[in-house]
């Protein structure tokens, strides 16, 4: 299949004005421009001068874990009988068949990492996954592709209605450092034991098996942070027990972008189409994708659906640019800069030969609210 004339994104390098993407079965082939294509007997979708970018990618949401039109029976996010269960998997939680992912594939959002709830300071299992299927172990990408945590007022107001630890920023912290603080003894008795074959495992504690990966950094860690302070606290922790660390939401992260930019935090923005609901969300701006973006933070943007319905994921990269975004670096916060947060840039993200065929057309430019979308594929699919 190639899809020509169109005015290619690659993500990889620069936009092409008139450029083709070919591919076969679930992966591209070739990109290039028009005077560079021999055509063969392949079939041919004219994209007539349309956009063709990387199937867009929702770095933070919990598609598939609150169903639509559901109350209690449709919400799977949050299990909040305990602060810590970084041994739940948002795997278990989802519902392929919720007609959300319909909308996601025809708003030509082809990967998403769904999350569990921000309830409990350690949540659990962040699954990525494409967005077309019935079956969901057929549909991941990575599992886990990281452990959720959160600070500020959500795990406060949630145990201070329960009458529970924790109902202070300060209880949430202590919270996260101690199970932390478990998994180092789990890990390091583990690790004795392959030093030393006669020495004891400890005893299988399902938390602390989900959590030694976390300390190893092959999980990296999603903290939920609205507040600057809380950003701050994400950091702190982070850098105390040598984690791989992403910021989500990090409202406030244009109070502070120059200095998460020297420390080298990545920032997953948004909702930005929300009201402010809550006190942490005061400080609230559309300019702050860009602010962070230009202090040097890598920054994706994400719906969290439902909070923002996933379909208006490429609305809510427009509304960055009305803040101030450069438009192909928002662009890049919903294709290229996910998948590099997520890990998962080695297979999505960019139109690069060898990755997999997840693909949208456009009439006109994704962030033209009047232009519709001609054509998505998934792993070469038109669907």
């Amino acid at each position: 299949m190639i899809i020509l004339n169109g005015i290619i994104h690659p993500m990889d390098g620069p936009v092409i004005p008139r450029g083709y993407v070919a591919f076969s079965g679930k992966t591209i082939t070739a990109v290039g421009a028009m005077e560079d294509l021999k055509l063969g007997e392949e079939p041919v979708l004219d994209a007539r001068g349309g956009h063709v970018f990387p199937g867009m990618i929702d770095a933070h949401c919990h598609l598939g874990l609150l169903g639509d039109s559901l109350g209690f029976e449709g919400d799977d996010v949050n299990e909040a009988s305990d602060p810590c269960t970084p041994h739940l998997r948002a795997l278990d939680g989802v519902n392929p068949l919720d007609r959300c992912f319909a909308e996601a594939r025809a708003g030509g959002i082809t990967t998403v990492l769904t999350s569990p709830g921000s309830a409990n300071p350690i949540s659990g299992q962040i699954l990525a996954l494409k967005t077309n299927g019935r079956w969901v172990d057929e549909m991941v990408v990575k599992e886990p592709a990281a452990m959720k945590f959160a600070l500020g007022e959500n795990p406060k107001s949630v145990y201070n209605d329960r009458k529970e630890t924790p109902v202070t920023r300060m209880a949430t912290a202590a919270l996260i450092r101690e199970e932390l603080a478990k998994a180092l003894e789990y890990r390091d008795k583990q690790d004795k034991v392959n030093q030393d074959p006669d020495a004891d495992l400890p005893d299988f504690d399902a938390r602390m098996e989900a959590l030694v990966p976390v300390l190893r950094g092959e999980v990296p860690a999603h903290f939920h942070a609205h507040r600057a302070d809380d950003i701050a606290t994400a950091v702190r922790i982070s850098r105390e027990f040598g984690l791989k660390y992403t910021i989500v939401h990090g409202t406030e992260g244009y109070q502070i972008a120059d200095l998460l930019a020297q420390q080298e935090v990545a920032v997953i923005t948004g909702p930005c189409l929300t009201d402010r609901s809550k006190p942490e969300l005061v400080g609230q701006t559309l300019e702050n994708p860009a602010l962070l973006s230009k202090a040097g933070v890598l920054v994706a943007i994400c719906t969290d659906h439902p909070e923002t319905p996933i379909q208006y994921l490429p609305l809510c990269a427009a509304m960055a640019v009305r803040g101030g975004m450069d438009p192909e670096e928002a662009l890049a916060a919903i294709t290229c800069n996910p998948a590099r947060i997520a890990g998962i840039d080695h297979r999505v993200g960019t139109l690069t030969p060898g990755k997999d065929a997840d693909l949208v057309v456009t009439a006109g430019h994704p962030f033209d609210w009047n232009g519709r979308i001609q054509a998505v594929f998934l792993e070469g699919k038109q669907i």
